[in-house]
C-alpha cells in the first residue's frame, strides 16, 4: 500500500472513533436521563428509539450538568476513552506507515542485503567468483547464476573483482584480457595449479588456435563451417539482416572452407583466403576446382561444395566479382603473416578446456591499438567455444567447471550466441 493511501486513512480511522464514542456518549447520556423532552428534538429514531446528534452531549452537559454529575462523567469518560483509542489507532497505523515506507519502490527497490538475505543465498562460502567484502569475511557466488559487474573505468573491477577471483577459482577459466594486465597479475599464480595458455593474435609467440581444426568431419562438418562463416561475414556484430552481398559470400565461405579442409594442404582460414585469391588461376578455375574434386573418394563430390560453386558460376562475370570481393574482404585479417602463425595449428583445443587433467587458463589478450581489427578471430573463438560446450548440457563429474571472466565484454560487438545462451550457460 502507497505511503500517502496510509497516511488520509489513518486520518479517516482516527475521526472515525471519535465520532462514534462521541455519538456512543450522547446516546448513553439520553439513555440515563430516560429520553425526557427536555433534551430537544431526536434527529431521528431507530426501532422506536430516539437518536440525536452526535455532539448533543457537549450542549447538555453545559446545560444540566449540575441536575446529574454523576450521568455527565459516565459521558464524559467514554467520549475521552474514544480519544485514547483514537490516540492508540493513530500509533498503531503510523508504525504500519512507517513500514510500508521502507518498501515504497518510487525511486527504486534496490538496497542491501541484510545479513540473513545474504546467509540464504550462500554468499559467505568459500569458493566462487568474489563479489565484495561483508565486515570480516568475503562475498563469493558459486552457484550457476551469471554475475555482472558494471561500474565506470578505473573504478576498480578489475583489482575488486577480477583478479581476486583468478586467483582464488579452483577450476579452468577464460579470460578476456585487453590490456594483458590479469595476465601480468595472475598467470604465474594459475601455473601452479593448472596449464596456463597466452593467445594474442598479434603476438607470433602466442599460443596457436586454427579455429578449422575444431571442424568435426561428417555429419556435423556443415554445421560447423556454417557457424564460422556466421561470425566472418559479421565481424562487428551489428548485422540485424544481411544483404545480398553477405548472403551469397557466406554460401561461397562454406563452400570454400569445406573444400580446404577436404582437398587443400593449407587448411587454416589464411588458406582459404589463399585458395580463394590464388594469383595462378582465374576465379572460374577455382570454382571449378571445388565442383571437380572428388572430395568424397569414391562417393565423388561433396554437395555442400559442389552447389556452392555451381551458385557463384551461374552469375555474371560483374556480380561473381562482387561476391568474391566481399567475401575475401572478411578474411583480409588472416593475410596479416603474424595472425596466419598464430591460427596455423593448435596448441589447445576446446575439449581440453573442460576435460583435461589439470585445469586449464586462456587468456585472450588483445593490445588496444589491435582491438578492432582482431575482434572478429575473438569472437569466432568465444563462439566455437560457447557452442560447443552448451552442445550437451548434461555433465559429467570429470568435467572441470569453466570460468568465462569477460573484462571489457562489450568490445566484442553483439554476440547473439551469448545473448540467446544466457539461459541455459551456467557451466
Amino acid at each position: 500500500m502507497r505511503g500517502g493511501r496510509i497516511l488520509w486513512g489513518q486520518i479517516a480511522v482516527v475521526f472515525t472513533i471519535v465520532l462514534v464514542m462521541t455519538w456512543a456518549a450522547t446516546q448513553w447520556i439520553a439513555f440515563r436521563l430516560g429520553f425526557q423532552p427536555q433534551l430537544g428534538n431526536p434527529w431521528f429514531e431507530l426501532v422506536g428509539l430516539p437518536v440525536y446528534y452526535p455532539p448533543a452531549f457537549f450542549w447538555w452537559w453545559f446545560s444540566f450538568d449540575a441536575y446529574a454529575p454523576a450521568i455527565f462523567v459516565e459521558g464524559g469518560i467514554i467520549a475521552v476513552s474514544g480519544g485514547f483509542l483514537a490516540i492508540a489507532a493513530a500509533i498503531f497505523m503510523s508504525i504500519i506507515r512507517a513500514r510500508e515506507a521502507r518498501n515504497v519502490a518510487t525511486y527504486g527497490s534496490a538496497r542491501w542485503a541484510e545479513d540473513r538475505e545474504i546467509r540464504a543465498a550462500g554468499l559467505l562460502g568459500p569458493d566462487g567468483v568474489l563479489l565484495g567484502r561483508y565486515d570480516r569475511d568475503y562475498l563469493r557466488h558459486d552457484g550457476p547464476e551469471h554475475v555482472l559487474c558494471f561500474a565506470p573505468t578505473r573504478s576498480g573491477k578489475g583489482v575488486g573483482l577480477v583478479v581476486p577471483t583468478l586467483l582464488t577459482w579452483p577450476a579452468s577459466a577464460i579470460v578476456h584480457d585487453i590490456k594483458g594486465e590479469n595476465w601480468t597479475l595472475t598467470a604465474g599464480f594459475r601455473a601452479k595449479h593448472g596449464r596456463v595458455l597466452l593467445f594474442d593474435p598479434t603476438n607470433a609467440r602466442s599460443s596457436a588456435y586454427n579455429p578449422l581444426l575444431e571442424v568435426r568431419q561428417g555429419e556435423w562438418e556443415v554445421r560447423d563451417v556454417q557457424n564460422i562463416a556466421d561470425i566472418l561475414v559479421d565481424p562487428e556484430g551489428s548485422l540485424d539482416k544481411r544483404n545480398h552481398w553477405e548472403k551469397t559470400s557466406h554460401s561461397l565461405l562454406v563452400g570454400a572452407i569445406l573444400h580446404v579442409l577436404y582437398a587443400e594442404k593449407d587448411k587454416t582460414l589464411a588458406g582459404v583466403a589463399n585458395f580463394l585469391s590464388d594469383p595462378r588461376r582465374p576465379v572460374e578455375a577455382t570454382l571449378r576446382a571445388m565442383m571437380d574434386t572428388p572430395h568424397l573418394g569414391e562417393a565423388g563430390l561433396h554437395p555442400v561444395i559442389a552447389s556452392s560453386a555451381r551458385e557463384l558460376l551461374n552469375k555474371s562475370e560483374n556480380e561473381r566479382s562482387g561476391v568474391l570481393s566481399t567475401a575475401m574482404s572478411f578474411l583480409g585479417l588472416y593475410r596479416d603473416p603474424v595472425v596466419a602463425r598464430v591460427t596455423a595449428h593448435c596448441d589447445w583445443r576446446i575439449a581440453d578446456l573442460v576435460g583435461s587433467r589439470q585445469p586449464v587458463t586462456l587468456y585472450l589478450v588483445v593490445p588496444p591499438s589491435d582491438i578492432n581489427r582482431t575482434k572478429p578471430l575473438i569472437r569466432l573463438i568465444l563462439n566455437q567455444i560457447g557452442r560447443r560446450l552448451t552442445e550437451e548440457l548434461t555433465t559429467s563429474g570429470k568435467r572441470h567447471r569453466l570460468l568465462l571472466m569477460l573484462d571489457e565484454f562489450p568490445a566484442l560487438g553483439r554476440l547473439d550466441f551469448f545473448e540467446s545462451a544466457l539461459a541455459f550457460m551456467g557451466f
